[in-house]
């Protein structure tokens, strides 16, 4: 199970296997992100301390919004369910990624990558409407204060929350469907870390530029004009920020909308531009690159954003903490 690791610590007076590409008839082979060699293991444990600590961190914010009532409004609750999300998210892809590295053993099967790609899919464009939704919350709350009970009261985000999953469910079950139904050549190996549809695409045995037309239309669905629309709301807000009179309210919007810009550029930047691109301008080195921003930096950034900036996040964190030692005491 550990020999690959064993061999990048012991160097190279050991005679070590060559990686297993064993496979079946309908299994795939991903490469990987990081090379077999101490830089790559470098650069793997630095990964696993990212996915812990976005555990971690995802789920303190869930729980802690659960527990303390001061948290129970809708920028709090639509927070609760992008840490959800990311939570869901980056375990979709890296502990398949460990797997493979430690064990040496590349091979995912043919259900196991549909798998992998259906929840890729939704999860991704639920994150995706999740941040228009609360860019609009921060739109509404700054720029219509008096309307906001009513435009963001609890069933409206329920609504906004529900049809977001719908869509993006119907979205992903259309293309895992058209994707594991294509003919796929002798060449099995994805070059890439997770099974990514524009990299499948790649090794199809038939013309799919019809197909590639769709995944086009979806990337400007679920991705281009949610953050453009995302933008115009934060455009506004910025606008509405500067004629404030409040010196203490022009700060706390403004770290608000800083730190919501800040996830929103790391997750559509290279999300959109891995998409849009025809597919004789994409690199697999680059593609992989890029990928580990929107599926990995991102979901650990979001708890650490939210949280260490957020004077209502701490404050909350400590009447939990003060809660849980008065009863023990």
């Amino acid at each position: 199970m550990l020999d690959s690791l064993f061999c990048l610590l012991i160097g190279k007076s050991y005679q070590c296997p060559m990686e297993n590409y064993t496979q079946t008839s309908t299994d795939f082979i991903l490469l990987g992100l990081f090379p077999l060699t101490r830089i790559g293991l470098f650069f793997f444990i630095v990964i696993i301390i990212i996915f812990l600590m976005a555990l971690f961190g995802n789920l303190s914010m869930i729980l802690l919004i659960f527990l303390d009532t001061h948290l129970h409004t809708p920028m709090y609750f639509l927070l609760s369910q992008l840490s959800l999300i990311d939570l869901n998210y980056i375990s979709t892809i890296v502990p398949k990624m460990a797997s493979d590295y430690l064990s040496g053993n590349k091979s995912i099967s043919f259900i196991g990558c549909g798998v992998q790609s259906f929840f890729f899919l939704t999860l991704a464009g639920a994150e995706a409407l999740l941040l228009i939704s609360m860019a609009y919350d921060r739109y509404m709350a700054i720029c219509f204060p008096l309307h906001y009970p009513i435009r963001m009261s609890k069933k409206v985000c329920v609504l906004m929350i529900t049809g977001s999953w719908i869509m993006d469910l119907v979205n992903s079950c259309a293309h895992t469907l058209y994707d594991f139904h294509i003919p796929y050549c002798r060449s099995r190996t994805i070059n890439h870390f997770f099974c990514d549809v524009p990299t499948m695409l790649t090794l199809a045995c038939m013309d799919t530029w019809v197909y590639e037309y769709t995944v086009f239309v979806s990337t400007i669905l679920f991705l281009v004009f949610p953050f453009i629309g995302t933008a115009c709301s934060y455009g506004r807000v910025l606008f509405t920020i500067c004629h404030m009179r409040s010196t203490e309210g022009k700060k706390k919007a403004y770290s608000t909308c800083s730190s919501h810009l800040t996830v929103v550029t790391l997750y559509f930047g290279p999300f959109v531009y891995t998409y849009l691109r025809p597919r004789p301008f994409r690199s697999p080195t680059e593609d992989k690159v890029l990928a580990v921003f929107y599926t990995i930096l991102t979901p650990v950034l979001n708890p650490i954003i939210y949280s260490l900036r957020n004077k209502e996040v701490m404050g909350a964190l400590r009447r939990v903490i003060q809660r849980f030692c008065s009863v023990n005491m």
